[in-house]
Protein backbone atom coordinates (compact mmCIF):
# COMPACT_ATOMS: atom_id res chain seq x y z
CA UNK A 1 0.00 0.00 0.00
CA UNK A 2 2.80 2.23 0.82
CA UNK A 3 4.46 1.44 -2.42
CA UNK A 4 1.36 1.97 -4.43
CA UNK A 5 0.88 5.27 -2.77
CA UNK A 6 4.37 6.21 -3.56
CA UNK A 7 3.83 5.29 -7.17
CA UNK A 8 0.79 7.64 -7.70
CA UNK A 9 1.66 10.75 -9.52
CA UNK A 10 1.45 13.98 -7.56
CA UNK A 11 -1.20 16.39 -9.09
CA UNK A 12 -2.24 19.98 -8.00
CA UNK A 13 -5.97 20.41 -6.95
CA UNK A 14 -7.08 23.89 -8.35
CA UNK A 15 -10.87 23.37 -8.55
CA UNK A 16 -11.89 24.81 -5.20
CA UNK A 17 -10.10 28.11 -5.87
CA UNK A 18 -11.75 28.48 -9.26
CA UNK A 19 -15.13 27.83 -7.72
CA UNK A 20 -14.46 30.37 -5.06
CA UNK A 21 -13.44 32.90 -7.71
CA UNK A 22 -16.59 32.21 -9.70
CA UNK A 23 -18.67 32.45 -6.56
CA UNK A 24 -17.02 35.68 -5.64
CA UNK A 25 -17.52 36.97 -9.18
CA UNK A 26 -21.13 35.85 -9.09
CA UNK A 27 -21.66 37.64 -5.80
CA UNK A 28 -20.08 40.75 -7.26
CA UNK A 29 -22.36 40.50 -10.29
CA UNK A 30 -25.39 39.93 -8.05
CA UNK A 31 -24.33 42.89 -5.90
CA UNK A 32 -23.94 45.04 -8.98
CA UNK A 33 -27.31 43.86 -10.23
CA UNK A 34 -28.86 44.72 -6.84
CA UNK A 35 -27.20 48.11 -6.91
CA UNK A 36 -28.43 48.59 -10.47
CA UNK A 37 -31.98 47.54 -9.43
CA UNK A 38 -31.92 49.82 -6.42
CA UNK A 39 -30.57 52.63 -8.58
CA UNK A 40 -33.37 51.94 -11.07
CA UNK A 41 -35.92 52.02 -8.24
CA UNK A 42 -34.51 55.24 -6.83
CA UNK A 43 -34.29 56.72 -10.33
CA UNK A 44 -37.89 55.69 -11.04
CA UNK A 45 -39.05 57.26 -7.80
CA UNK A 46 -37.02 60.37 -8.55
CA UNK A 47 -38.51 60.57 -12.04
CA UNK A 48 -42.04 60.07 -10.71
CA UNK A 49 -41.40 62.71 -8.04
CA UNK A 50 -40.05 64.99 -10.75
CA UNK A 51 -43.16 64.33 -12.84
CA UNK A 52 -45.36 65.12 -9.85
CA UNK A 53 -43.31 68.26 -9.21
CA UNK A 54 -43.63 69.20 -12.88
CA UNK A 55 -47.40 68.59 -12.66
CA UNK A 56 -47.58 70.74 -9.54
CA UNK A 57 -45.51 73.38 -11.29
CA UNK A 58 -47.86 73.25 -14.27
CA UNK A 59 -50.85 73.62 -11.93
CA UNK A 60 -49.15 76.53 -10.20
CA UNK A 61 -48.33 78.08 -13.58
CA UNK A 62 -51.99 77.68 -14.59
CA UNK A 63 -53.12 79.24 -11.31
CA UNK A 64 -50.61 82.06 -11.78
CA UNK A 65 -51.89 82.52 -15.32
CA UNK A 66 -55.48 82.72 -14.01
CA UNK A 67 -54.36 85.14 -11.30
CA UNK A 68 -52.52 87.16 -13.91
CA UNK A 69 -55.66 87.25 -16.05
CA UNK A 70 -57.72 88.33 -13.04
CA UNK A 71 -55.10 90.94 -12.19
CA UNK A 72 -55.18 92.18 -15.77
CA UNK A 73 -58.99 92.39 -15.63
CA UNK A 74 -58.79 94.13 -12.25
CA UNK A 75 -56.14 96.44 -13.66
CA UNK A 76 -58.40 97.21 -16.62
CA UNK A 77 -61.28 97.83 -14.20
CA UNK A 78 -59.05 100.04 -12.07
CA UNK A 79 -57.98 101.96 -15.14
CA UNK A 80 -61.65 102.43 -16.07
CA UNK A 81 -62.45 103.42 -12.48
CA UNK A 82 -59.49 105.77 -12.50
CA UNK A 83 -60.75 107.34 -15.69
CA UNK A 84 -64.26 107.62 -14.19
CA UNK A 85 -62.83 109.06 -10.95
CA UNK A 86 -60.79 111.53 -12.97
CA UNK A 87 -63.91 112.56 -14.87
CA UNK A 88 -65.86 112.77 -11.59
CA UNK A 89 -63.02 114.80 -10.07
CA UNK A 90 -63.08 117.20 -12.99
CA UNK A 91 -66.87 117.42 -12.68
CA UNK A 92 -66.53 117.90 -8.90
CA UNK A 93 -63.98 120.67 -9.43
CA UNK A 94 -66.31 122.30 -11.92
CA UNK A 95 -69.23 121.85 -9.51
CA UNK A 96 -67.05 123.25 -6.72
CA UNK A 97 -66.32 126.32 -8.80
CA UNK A 98 -70.03 126.64 -9.58
CA UNK A 99 -70.88 126.17 -5.89
CA UNK A 100 -68.27 128.76 -4.99
CA UNK A 101 -69.89 131.20 -7.35
CA UNK A 102 -73.32 130.27 -6.02
CA UNK A 103 -72.01 130.63 -2.46
CA UNK A 104 -70.66 134.07 -3.20
CA UNK A 105 -73.96 135.03 -4.78
CA UNK A 106 -75.82 133.51 -1.82
CA UNK A 107 -73.58 135.45 0.57
CA UNK A 108 -74.39 138.64 -1.28
CA UNK A 109 -78.11 137.74 -1.19
CA UNK A 110 -77.79 136.91 2.50
CA UNK A 111 -76.18 140.28 3.15
CA UNK A 112 -78.98 141.98 1.26
CA UNK A 113 -81.49 139.80 3.10
CA UNK A 114 -79.96 140.80 6.43
CA UNK A 115 -80.29 144.45 5.55
CA UNK A 116 -83.86 143.78 4.41
CA UNK A 117 -84.52 141.93 7.66
CA UNK A 118 -83.14 144.86 9.61
CA UNK A 119 -85.42 147.23 7.72
CA UNK A 120 -88.35 144.88 8.18
CA UNK A 121 -87.61 144.60 11.89
CA UNK A 122 -87.66 148.37 12.13
CA UNK A 123 -90.91 148.49 10.22
CA UNK A 124 -92.31 145.69 12.36
CA UNK A 125 -91.30 147.50 15.51
CA UNK A 126 -93.02 150.61 14.23
CA UNK A 127 -96.03 148.52 13.21
CA UNK A 128 -96.19 146.90 16.63
CA UNK A 129 -95.77 150.27 18.29
CA UNK A 130 -98.68 151.60 16.27
CA UNK A 131 -100.66 148.42 16.76
CA UNK A 132 -102.48 149.73 19.81
CA UNK A 133 -103.15 153.01 18.02
CA UNK A 134 -104.46 151.07 15.02
CA UNK A 135 -106.64 148.98 17.28
CA UNK A 136 -108.02 152.13 18.94
CA UNK A 137 -108.65 153.58 15.50
CA UNK A 138 -110.33 150.34 14.46
CA UNK A 139 -112.56 150.46 17.52
CA UNK A 140 -113.45 154.11 16.84
CA UNK A 141 -114.12 153.30 13.22
CA UNK A 142 -116.23 150.33 14.25
CA UNK A 143 -118.27 152.63 16.50
CA UNK A 144 -118.62 155.09 13.63
CA UNK A 145 -119.64 152.24 11.34
CA UNK A 146 -122.27 151.16 13.86
CA UNK A 147 -123.56 154.74 14.09
CA UNK A 148 -123.52 155.07 10.29
CA UNK A 149 -125.37 151.78 9.98
CA UNK A 150 -128.00 153.07 12.40
CA UNK A 151 -128.23 156.34 10.40
CA UNK A 152 -128.52 154.38 7.17
CA UNK A 153 -131.31 152.26 8.66
CA UNK A 154 -133.10 155.43 9.86
CA UNK A 155 -132.64 157.08 6.44
CA UNK A 156 -133.94 154.00 4.68
CA UNK A 157 -136.96 153.93 7.00
CA UNK A 158 -137.53 157.65 6.37
CA UNK A 159 -137.15 157.06 2.64
CA UNK A 160 -139.73 154.30 2.79
CA UNK A 161 -142.11 156.59 4.73
CA UNK A 162 -141.62 159.43 2.25
CA UNK A 163 -142.12 157.14 -0.71
CA UNK A 164 -145.31 155.83 0.90
CA UNK A 165 -146.44 159.42 1.51
CA UNK A 166 -145.63 160.29 -2.11
CA UNK A 167 -147.68 157.33 -3.28
CA UNK A 168 -150.55 158.44 -1.00
CA UNK A 169 -150.29 162.00 -2.29
CA UNK A 170 -150.19 160.70 -5.86
CA UNK A 171 -153.29 158.68 -5.28
CA UNK A 172 -154.95 161.69 -3.64
CA UNK A 173 -153.88 163.89 -6.55
CA UNK A 174 -155.15 161.36 -9.05
CA UNK A 175 -158.43 161.13 -7.17
CA UNK A 176 -158.70 164.90 -7.02
CA UNK A 177 -157.89 165.21 -10.71
CA UNK A 178 -160.45 162.59 -11.60
CA UNK A 179 -162.99 164.33 -9.43
CA UNK A 180 -162.18 167.68 -11.05
CA UNK A 181 -162.41 166.19 -14.49
CA UNK A 182 -165.65 164.51 -13.58
CA UNK A 183 -167.13 167.71 -12.27
CA UNK A 184 -165.51 169.70 -15.11
CA UNK A 185 -165.41 172.60 -12.81
CA UNK A 186 -162.26 173.70 -11.05
CA UNK A 187 -162.66 175.90 -8.11
CA UNK A 188 -159.95 178.15 -6.83
CA UNK A 189 -159.53 176.09 -3.71
CA UNK A 190 -159.15 172.90 -5.74
CA UNK A 191 -156.51 174.51 -7.95
CA UNK A 192 -154.67 175.75 -4.88
CA UNK A 193 -154.84 172.32 -3.30
CA UNK A 194 -153.51 170.70 -6.47
CA UNK A 195 -150.71 173.26 -6.69
CA UNK A 196 -149.91 172.70 -3.02
CA UNK A 197 -149.87 168.97 -3.57
CA UNK A 198 -147.56 169.38 -6.57
CA UNK A 199 -145.18 171.58 -4.54
CA UNK A 200 -145.23 169.05 -1.71
CA UNK A 201 -144.52 166.26 -4.16
CA UNK A 202 -141.60 168.25 -5.66
CA UNK A 203 -140.26 168.99 -2.17
CA UNK A 204 -140.57 165.34 -1.24
CA UNK A 205 -138.77 164.33 -4.44
CA UNK A 206 -135.94 166.79 -3.60
CA UNK A 207 -135.80 165.41 -0.07
CA UNK A 208 -135.66 161.86 -1.41
CA UNK A 209 -132.86 162.91 -3.80
CA UNK A 210 -130.92 164.38 -0.87
CA UNK A 211 -131.57 161.30 1.21
CA UNK A 212 -130.31 159.11 -1.65
CA UNK A 213 -127.18 161.25 -1.94
CA UNK A 214 -126.64 161.05 1.83
CA UNK A 215 -127.22 157.31 1.70
CA UNK A 216 -124.69 156.89 -1.14
CA UNK A 217 -122.17 159.03 0.74
CA UNK A 218 -122.69 156.94 3.87
CA UNK A 219 -122.30 153.72 1.88
CA UNK A 220 -119.09 155.07 0.28
CA UNK A 221 -117.76 155.99 3.72
CA UNK A 222 -118.62 152.53 5.02
CA UNK A 223 -116.84 150.98 2.01
CA UNK A 224 -113.78 153.17 2.64
CA UNK A 225 -113.83 152.20 6.31
CA UNK A 226 -114.04 148.51 5.34
CA UNK A 227 -111.09 148.92 2.96
CA UNK A 228 -109.09 150.65 5.67
CA UNK A 229 -109.98 147.91 8.16
CA UNK A 230 -108.96 145.26 5.61
CA UNK A 231 -105.62 147.04 5.04
CA UNK A 232 -104.99 147.24 8.77
CA UNK A 233 -105.88 143.56 9.11
CA UNK A 234 -103.48 142.67 6.30
CA UNK A 235 -100.73 144.68 7.97
CA UNK A 236 -101.36 142.97 11.29
CA UNK A 237 -101.47 139.55 9.62
CA UNK A 238 -98.22 140.27 7.77
CA UNK A 239 -96.57 141.37 11.01
CA UNK A 240 -97.80 138.26 12.79
CA UNK A 241 -96.70 136.03 9.88
CA UNK A 242 -93.24 137.62 10.00
CA UNK A 243 -93.09 136.92 13.73
CA UNK A 244 -94.18 133.34 13.19
CA UNK A 245 -91.55 132.83 10.47
CA UNK A 246 -88.86 134.35 12.66
CA UNK A 247 -89.84 132.09 15.56
CA UNK A 248 -89.83 129.08 13.20
CA UNK A 249 -86.28 129.99 12.12
CA UNK A 250 -85.12 130.15 15.73
CA UNK A 251 -86.96 126.88 16.45
CA UNK A 252 -85.14 125.15 13.58
CA UNK A 253 -81.82 126.56 14.79
CA UNK A 254 -82.61 125.41 18.34
CA UNK A 255 -83.48 121.87 17.21
CA UNK A 256 -80.40 121.71 15.01
CA UNK A 257 -78.12 122.73 17.87
CA UNK A 258 -79.86 120.27 20.21
CA UNK A 259 -79.36 117.45 17.73
CA UNK A 260 -75.66 118.36 17.42
CA UNK A 261 -75.24 118.53 21.22
CA UNK A 262 -77.23 115.42 22.18
CA UNK A 263 -76.09 113.28 19.25
CA UNK A 264 -78.00 110.45 17.62
CA UNK A 265 -79.57 109.08 20.81
CA UNK A 266 -82.23 106.42 20.05
CA UNK A 267 -84.52 107.79 22.80
CA UNK A 268 -84.25 111.44 21.69
CA UNK A 269 -85.90 112.48 18.41
CA UNK A 270 -87.71 115.30 16.62
CA UNK A 271 -91.45 114.88 15.96
CA UNK A 272 -92.90 117.78 13.96
CA UNK A 273 -92.16 121.00 15.87
CA UNK A 274 -91.36 119.19 19.13
CA UNK A 275 -88.18 117.70 20.62
CA UNK A 276 -89.12 114.39 22.28
CA UNK A 277 -87.32 112.65 25.17
CA UNK A 278 -88.38 109.15 26.16
CA UNK A 279 -89.28 109.08 29.87
CA UNK A 280 -86.91 106.15 30.52
CA UNK A 281 -83.82 108.35 30.09
CA UNK A 282 -85.20 111.04 32.43
CA UNK A 283 -87.26 109.27 35.13
CA UNK A 284 -87.64 105.95 36.87
CA UNK A 285 -90.96 104.11 36.58
CA UNK A 286 -93.73 105.96 38.42
CA UNK A 287 -91.36 108.75 39.51
CA UNK A 288 -91.02 112.46 38.66
CA UNK A 289 -87.44 112.77 39.96
CA UNK A 290 -84.95 113.38 37.14
CA UNK A 291 -82.11 110.84 37.07
CA UNK A 292 -78.40 111.61 36.48
CA UNK A 293 -78.47 110.75 32.75
CA UNK A 294 -81.63 112.79 32.19
CA UNK A 295 -80.18 115.71 34.16
CA UNK A 296 -77.08 115.72 31.97
CA UNK A 297 -79.21 115.70 28.80
CA UNK A 298 -81.47 118.53 30.04
CA UNK A 299 -78.50 120.62 31.18
CA UNK A 300 -77.19 120.45 27.59
CA UNK A 301 -80.64 121.55 26.38
CA UNK A 302 -80.64 124.48 28.83
CA UNK A 303 -77.13 125.55 27.77
CA UNK A 304 -78.16 125.46 24.11
CA UNK A 305 -81.30 127.49 24.87
CA UNK A 306 -79.28 130.07 26.84
CA UNK A 307 -76.92 130.53 23.90
CA UNK A 308 -79.80 130.84 21.46
CA UNK A 309 -81.79 133.27 23.64
CA UNK A 310 -79.07 135.89 23.23
CA UNK A 311 -79.84 136.00 19.49
CA UNK A 312 -83.64 136.14 19.84
CA UNK A 313 -84.98 139.74 19.81
CA UNK A 314 -86.40 140.97 23.10
CA UNK A 315 -89.73 141.91 21.51
CA UNK A 316 -90.27 138.34 20.25
CA UNK A 317 -92.38 136.67 22.96
CA UNK A 318 -91.10 133.08 22.97
CA UNK A 319 -91.82 130.30 25.45
CA UNK A 320 -90.33 126.82 25.88
CA UNK A 321 -93.38 124.65 26.52
CA UNK A 322 -92.69 121.38 28.39
CA UNK A 323 -95.39 118.72 27.89
CA UNK A 324 -95.54 115.52 29.95
CA UNK A 325 -97.12 112.35 28.52
CA UNK A 326 -97.66 108.81 29.88
CA UNK A 327 -98.91 105.52 28.48
CA UNK A 328 -102.43 104.15 28.98
CA UNK A 329 -101.48 101.77 31.81
CA UNK A 330 -103.05 103.03 35.10
CA UNK A 331 -100.51 104.12 37.67
CA UNK A 332 -100.16 102.02 40.83
CA UNK A 333 -97.90 104.39 42.75
CA UNK A 334 -99.37 105.75 45.98
CA UNK A 335 -97.77 109.16 45.48
CA UNK A 336 -99.71 110.09 42.33
CA UNK A 337 -103.44 109.51 42.04
CA UNK A 338 -103.45 109.17 38.23
CA UNK A 339 -101.40 109.62 35.10
CA UNK A 340 -102.56 113.28 35.01
CA UNK A 341 -100.65 114.05 38.19
CA UNK A 342 -97.61 112.04 37.11
CA UNK A 343 -97.33 113.70 33.66
CA UNK A 344 -97.80 117.17 35.15
CA UNK A 345 -95.26 116.53 37.93
CA UNK A 346 -92.68 115.38 35.39
CA UNK A 347 -93.20 118.48 33.24
CA UNK A 348 -92.83 120.70 36.34
CA UNK A 349 -89.61 118.87 37.32
CA UNK A 350 -88.14 119.66 33.89
CA UNK A 351 -89.22 123.32 34.21
CA UNK A 352 -87.59 123.60 37.64
CA UNK A 353 -84.34 122.18 36.31
CA UNK A 354 -84.43 124.69 33.44
CA UNK A 355 -84.93 127.54 35.95
CA UNK A 356 -81.97 126.23 37.99
CA UNK A 357 -79.91 126.31 34.79
CA UNK A 358 -80.64 130.02 34.24
CA UNK A 359 -83.68 129.99 31.94
CA UNK A 360 -86.06 132.86 32.93
CA UNK A 361 -89.27 131.51 34.51
CA UNK A 362 -91.50 133.66 32.30
CA UNK A 363 -90.00 131.85 29.27
CA UNK A 364 -91.16 128.42 30.50
CA UNK A 365 -94.51 126.62 30.64
CA UNK A 366 -95.46 123.14 31.90
CA UNK A 367 -98.45 120.97 30.98
CA UNK A 368 -99.49 117.36 31.59
CA UNK A 369 -101.51 115.37 29.04
CA UNK A 370 -101.47 111.90 30.70
CA UNK A 371 -102.22 109.18 28.10
CA UNK A 372 -104.67 111.18 25.98
CA UNK A 373 -102.28 112.43 23.24
CA UNK A 374 -100.44 109.24 22.16
CA UNK A 375 -97.78 109.16 19.45
CA UNK A 376 -98.46 105.50 18.63
CA UNK A 377 -101.73 103.62 18.89
CA UNK A 378 -101.76 100.11 20.28
CA UNK A 379 -100.99 98.07 23.38
CA UNK A 380 -97.59 96.69 22.41
CA UNK A 381 -94.57 97.29 24.63
CA UNK A 382 -92.94 99.47 21.96
CA UNK A 383 -96.09 101.60 21.53
CA UNK A 384 -96.40 102.10 25.30
CA UNK A 385 -92.71 103.01 25.55
CA UNK A 386 -92.95 105.58 22.72
CA UNK A 387 -95.96 107.23 24.38
CA UNK A 388 -94.08 107.74 27.69
CA UNK A 389 -92.26 110.95 26.84
CA UNK A 390 -91.39 114.58 27.58
CA UNK A 391 -91.83 117.05 24.70
CA UNK A 392 -90.11 120.42 24.34
CA UNK A 393 -91.75 122.96 22.02
CA UNK A 394 -90.47 126.46 21.26
CA UNK A 395 -93.57 128.60 20.67
CA UNK A 396 -95.09 132.05 21.26
CA UNK A 397 -96.56 133.10 24.57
Amino acid sequence: MTAIARRRPRTTNIWPGFVDALAALLMVVIFLLMVFVLAQVFLTESLSGRDRALLDLRNQVDELAELLSLERQASAGLRANLAQISADLRASLSARDDLGSALRAASERAARAESDVARLEGALTAALAGRETDQAQLEAQNRRLIALSADIAALQALKADLEQEIRDLGRRADSAAEALIAERELSESARAQVALLNRQMAALRDQITQLNAALEAAEAEVLAQNVQIANLGERLNAALATRVQELARYRSEFFGKLRAVLGEHPDVRIVGDRFVFQSEILFDTGSAVIGPEGRAQLERVAATLRDLSTDIPDDLDWVLQVNGHTDKVPIVSGRYASNWELSTARAISVVRLMIDQGIPPHRLAAAGFAEFVPLTEGDSADALRRNRRIELKLTQS
